[in-house]
């Protein structure tokens, strides 16, 4: 329909007559010659229209109004991009309604909520426009590393007949004369793969209805995870640590633009990341006059503490108290000779055999980015940490029964991918890094 170029390659195509179609971003009209900065997904351009061209002159344009430009690209020494439009022929394609709901131009003069209201005409903001161009770095980067490291890519449910990691915090939806629920993990499900694919990922929404209304929670996010087989925590952190460095480096090396624009020094974290323990972290924090006590969560002022008194800018937390993780996490078993022998060289007593699981959270940047667990593969443990935690065993036996038919050991870790957006581009807020954010207040748009 368009025998359009894009403006980045008009940009190289000086001299000849093209067509060009955007956005106006905006128009300044002096006596002697109009300008018009025209927009499209590769940059902006200005076009020079002149007054012997009467009825281009007089054409009433306003911002955002969709035109084609017909001309020729032409070296300047005024414009800042060094070349201009020279236009011949100008058509309308589409009015836009005037006055704009959002300052697009200079968007943080909106408030979020306006902004989020009308979250198709923020998104051309250039501030937001980049959040996500980064945050497709990253998406690509991901899927890219891992397809390309033998895992496969699979596609869990949303819609479950069971809470996924116990707990309250399910949307619960009526299905035909059941009840259901949307999917607080895809856990399970992809345990339920890794044992016979063995390496696979997932990119995946999950929901939470955690009555939260913070800057750093939604209740709707997307999820990016992988599990294999044969594997234990460590082997998994190795995976993480250089997946998240790939991902870190291919959006500092595509999206230089973008992060200039939002003000972002990208630092690549070193590998190996340095791992301390659950029980270390406590007494770091304590040591600093902390209140918090073993067994206790982190806020995330401590997250950032923490950061702070390690010395690197991503590291490992593990050997979670079971308490505070899923009842699929491996505990260390004190009866083992290797087990046995890392509690005692770590914590001088195997007894701590009973209180800690083999889990790990990643921080980057004072902010937990990423969680993940050895998984328990013995049918019978697995029930056994299911009644610990308070749940009916009878209510996960679709699952606990996948494990009977040779299941080996495996683990695997989640990313947020929210949560990393907000990371790198340094926002303060999870919902300018969500493209339709879901909270408390918000279904539409």
């Amino acid at each position: 329909m368009f025998d359009r170029t894009y403006i980045e390659d008009a940009k190289a195509s000086v001299g000849q007559t093209i067509t060009l179609a955007g956005w106006v971003s905006r128009t300044r009209d002096l006596k002697k010659i109009r300008f018009i900065v025209l927009r499209d997904k590769t940059g902006d351009i200005q076009v020079v229209v002149k007054p012997d061209n009467e009825q281009l002159f007089n054409l009433d344009l306003g911002r955002e109004d969709v035109i084609t430009v017909t001309g020729r690209a032409v070296e300047s020494n005024v414009a800042k991009a060094g070349v201009e439009f020279q236009a011949d022929s100008i058509e309308v394609i589409n009015k836009s309604a005037q006055p704009l709901p959002v300052d697009i131009m200079e968007n943080k003069k909106s408030d979020l909520d306006t902004r989020l209201n009308y979250r198709f005409l923020d998104f051309r903001a250039p501030t937001t426009n980049a959040i996500f161009r980064i945050q497709n770095a990253l998406l690509t980067a991901f899927r890219n590393y891992l397809s390309g490291n033998g895992y496969m890519e699979f596609q869990p449910p949303c819609i479950i007949g069971s809470a996924s990691e116990g707990g309250a915090d399910l949307f619960s939806i009526p299905y035909f004369e059941k009840m259901a629920f949307l999917a607080q993990s895809p856990q399970l499900y992809k345990q339920m793969c890794a044992i016979s694919f063995e390496k696979v990922f997932t990119i995946t929404p999950i929901w939470r209805a955690e009555k939260f209304n913070t800057p750093t929670h939604l209740n709707e996010v997307r999820q990016m995870d992988i599990e294999q087989v044969f594997s234990d925590d460590e082997t998994v952190m190795g995976v993480l640590e250089n997946t998240l460095v790939h991902m870190l480096k291919e959006a500092k090396e595509k999206t230089a633009e973008q992060l200039k624009l939002l003000g972002r020094e990208l630092d690549i974290p070193e590998l190996p990341f340095r791992r301390i323990t659950y029980t270390e972290s406590i007494q770091m924090l304590q040591d600093e006059g902390e209140s918090i006590l073993w067994g206790d969560d982190f806020t995330k002022t401590q997250e950032k503490l923490l950061t702070e008194l390690v010395g690197k800018e991503a590291f490992f937390l593990k050997d979670w108290p079971g308490a505070q993780k899923a009842f699929y996490a491996m505990p260390y078993n004190k009866e083992n000779e290797v087990d046995a022998k890392y509690l005692e060289e770590t914590y001088g007593d195997v007894e701590m055999g009973d209180k800690v699981v083999r889990a790990f959270d990643c921080l980057y940047s004072g902010i937990e980015i990423s969680s993940g667990t050895m998984r328990i593969h013995m049918p019978e443990l697995l029930r056994e940490r299911i009644r610990y935690k308070g749940l009916n065993p009878d209510n996960f036996e679709y699952y606990t029964g996948a494990f009977a038919y040779g299941a080996p050991p495996h683990a695997g870790w989640s990313i947020g991918l929210e949560r990393i957006t907000m990371t790198v581009t340094g926002m303060s807020n999870i919902r300018e890094c969500c493209m339709f954010p879901r909270d408390r207040d918000r279904l539409v748009p």
